[in-house]
């Protein structure tokens, strides 16, 4: 039994998903969650990661379990793992955890605890995910506008169905035990390029509006803590060369070139119309 938290999320409904087309049995767990949202045949369990003894009915005969950075007790949340018999634990972990330790110290304990288990594991650190433009969603809707800051500085930015398919191998496949994985999409693209790609999957113009760096702070300031917005905006504004860097691990894992923005923006185009 494989165990998914965060399973209604970017990452882990498409994780669930694939988990089930590989023949794999399925816990999903969140903390609204039904029947209907998960393929038929999956456990539902309704869990949440702040409440570390909520999950032990959904740890129950666990194999595996994917873990999200969630919650303020990771050592319980291992414990918790650990008692229910799991051997496998894999974190969906922030590139920042690496690059800016000191800003991402809440993903850092996450980390430190999943690497002192005791129990195999792996760590995903994932770069800005592609569906962060989900953000546009409704600006685009209602005014087919753009707007962040820093138009002209690219970062590669990753499709979250690529970390479902990566976390899909690890948590399947032998050879990853003590492994921390650097998750990038294929190249670097600007704010201006992604609303460009958007605009081309809309067949719509969008127009880009580059927001000063306190515009950007003030509006995620609204449901970021203040020092998780500074370290965004520092990747954003002037990320360090691990930071640009196209990391070579999901090819590695897939065998495969992982997907570019433009794809994404295709597929999700539905959400911006």
């Amino acid at each position: 039994m494989i165990v998914v938290t965060g399973a209604t999320g970017n990452v882990g409904r498409t994780l669930v998903r694939m988990l089930v087309g590989a023949g794999e049995r399925v816990t999903a767990v969140a903390r609204r969650i039904t029947d209907a949202d998960v393929p038929q045949g999956v456990r539902v369990v309704a869990a949440d990661l702040g409440d570390a003894e909520s999950l032990r009915p959904a740890l129950e005969g666990a194999e595996a379990v994917f873990l999200l950075v969630a919650g303020e007790d990771p050592q319980g949340i291992v414990g918790a793992a650990k008692s229910a018999g799991a051997r496998r634990l894999v974190l969906l972990s922030s590139q920042g955890a690496g690059t800016r330790p000191e800003v991402y110290a809440h993903a850092g304990r996450f980390e430190a605890a999943v690497r002192g288990s005791g129990l195999e594991w792996t760590i995903l650190r994932s770069g800005g995910m592609a569906s962060n433009a989900l953000a546009w969603a409704e600006p685009v809707r209602l005014h087919r506008t753009a707007a962040a800051p820093f138009g002209d500085v690219g970062l590669p930015f990753i499709d979250p169905d690529d970390v479902a398919a990566v976390g899909t191998a690890v948590l399947r496949e032998q050879g990853h035990d003590g492994a921390t994985y650097s998750l990038t999409g294929p190249a670097a693209v600007t704010p201006r390029e992604r609303a460009a790609a958007l605009a081309e999957a809309l067949g719509e113009p969008i127009r880009f509006v580059e927001q000063t760096r306190e515009e950007a702070h003030a509006q995620m300031a609204q449901f970021m803590p203040l020092p998780v917005v500074e370290g965004t905006l520092a990747i954003l504004g002037e990320p360090t060369e691990e930071e640009r860097r196209v990391s070579p691990d999901v090819e590695r894992i897939l065998r495969r070139s992982p997907q570019g923005f433009p794809e994404w923006a295709t597929r999700n185009a539905a959400a911006f119309r």
